[in-house]
């Protein structure tokens, strides 16, 4: 028997910008702000990667926190990143189409120790799901009917 845990979303395109999402009963869209062809009623696929990252960080943090006996009061967690959409346009192919970097800044009013800081944030890391595919390759297979 496997321990693995089967996460999928089923999507249908509702114009050339926006995307109704399910999963598990909840619906998403997806769109673009007006300046990237859309019509800016949701958030586009990247700001959802930031979103998701951010979601995993904060119950890896609070996971990670409880076994580390940090009684974590508050937490923020901020990420931003930069892309250059030139590949996604088709005018140039010279950088990656993605994120060129991600800076993740969490923010508590906790007193940490400096080393406990550190082992907090490396279990933080070593054990968010999404922070693992973000960071390592993962093998992707495309069809058409």
């Amino acid at each position: 028997m496997s321990n693995l845990l089967k996460f999928s979303i089923q999507s249908k395109s509702e114009t050339p910008a926006r995307t109704e999402i399910e999963t598990r009963g909840f619906k998403l869209i997806v769109d673009e702000p007006a300046e990237l062809g859309g019509t800016n009623l949701a958030p586009n696929p990247v700001e959802y990667i930031l979103a998701g990252y951010a979601g995993c960080i904060n119950v890896v943090a609070h996971l990670t926190a409880k076994e580390l006996n940090i009684d974590v009061q508050d937490l923020q967690i901020n990420i931003e990143g930069d892309l250059n959409p030139a590949r996604l346009f088709g005018t140039s192919h010279e950088e990656r189409a993605g994120y060129q970097y991600l800076t993740v800044s969490l923010k508590t009013t906790n007193r940490i120790d400096e080393s406990l800081k550190t082992r907090w944030l490396e279990e933080i890391e070593s054990r968010c799901p999404v922070n693992d595919n973000l960071r390592n390759v993962t093998p992707v297979n495309f069809s058409l009917n």
